[in-house]
């Protein structure tokens, strides 16, 4: 004979499946309802964005800007994150390996996956691991040393080099400088000491406080720096002077353009990202990339609006792939 107390627990013991199943046929409609990779529902939560740079250099000034009219239009946070080291390839890999769920953004140079797979022995990711959504914006990059070195010119420039050589600063191994510095010892015969920084910032610091002679660096580096004589330039890497420094020749004017460069600012999603939310992700951007206040901010730091999204930006960044492809190997490029 049971007793009341068995019965009541018998009972309710009974009733725990059926709780279970119950509660298990409620959750499952929510748990459908914002799947990874939802269109619809993007963005549901904050968005982090990868800069794979020290912060003050350019693709953190982009990043910065794009994260903050992102949010004021979709209401939701867009957060930077900085994680410099390896020309780019620390923040790639981490984005690379994320789930296509478009809350993991890179916003980068294009020479983290142009470059830096021809010149690093292994790398922690794969370039069909990403996916280019947009080519933002270009820059090109000045060639400058410190006034303590005499040098006022491109010629004296690579005179000293040829020498008693030129210690070079960049921002890390595998980006436009060290490619630059590169093809500088390359082409002209100057010895170059290559000294590679985490980004353009912390490589200006060092060329203004004479711990390299000189270097290849992007322009948004250095043009706070050029009034008062703090910083030579000596030559642009466009093809067209840059219209902030008219004064300052290019480096194909000057006979040399095998020099000539400019950087590409790229926003990478997985490439497991979904297609339509790849689509919306990218129809965001291209309307955030129209923001007045923005584009006079990429333009006060020479920047160069380019907007290109799908197959157009995966032809430009091949394009450039390729050139580099031929410098690297003509040179030996290969990390130090």
């Amino acid at each position: 004979m049971f007793s009341p107390t068995a019965s009541s627990h018998l009972a309710r013991a009974a009733l725990v499946p059926g709780l279970i199943a119950l509660a298990l046929g409620l959750a499952a409609p929510a748990a459908q309802a914002q799947p990874a990779g939802d269109a619809a529902a993007w963005p549901a939560k904050a968005v982090r964005i990868i800069v794979p740079f020290a912060p003050g250099g350019a693709a953190d000034l982009i990043a910065r800007g794009m994260g903050e009219v992102l949010q004021r239009e979709t209401r939701q946070a867009f957060v930077v994150e900085n994680r410099p080291g390896a020309g780019g390839n620390i923040g790639a890999g981490a984005v690379a390996k994320a789930p296509g769920d478009g809350y993991q953004w890179l916003i980068g140079l294009d020479t983290t996956l142009t470059v830096n797979p021809l010149i690093y022995q292994s790398m922690p990711f794969r370039n069909s691991e990403l996916r280019a959504v947009m080519v933002m914006a270009s820059q090109g990059m000045l060639v400058a040393v410190s006034p303590r070195t005499g040098i006022q010119s491109l010629e004296q420039f690579i005179a000293q080099g040829r020498k008693s050589g030129l210690t070079l600063g960049s921002a890390g191994y595998g980006t436009p400088g060290h490619l630059g510095a590169t093809i500088l010892a390359h082409s002209t015969g100057a010895s170059v000491n290559h000294v590679p920084y985490k980004g353009n910032a912390p490589a200006t610091t060092a060329l203004l406080s004479n711990e390299v002679d000189g270097g290849i660096i992007s322009s948004t580096a250095l043009l706070p720096h050029l009034a008062g004589n703090k910083v030579v330039p000596l030559a642009v890497t466009t093809r067209q002077r840059n219209p902030l420094l008219p004064q300052v020749a290019t480096v194909g004017e000057l006979g040399h353009k095998a020099l000539e460069q400019e950087v590409l600012f790229v926003v990478w999603l997985p490439q497991s990202t979904p297609e339509p939310l790849l689509q919306k992700i990218q129809a965001q951007l291209e309307r955030a990339l129209k923001d007045g206040k923005l584009q006079e901010r990429l333009r006060a730091n020479d920047l160069f609006h380019e907007g290109l999204v799908g197959e157009a930006a995966a032809q430009r960044v091949q394009a450039v792939a390729d050139r580099y492809r031929v410098v690297i190997q003509a040179a030996g490029m290969k990390m130090e």
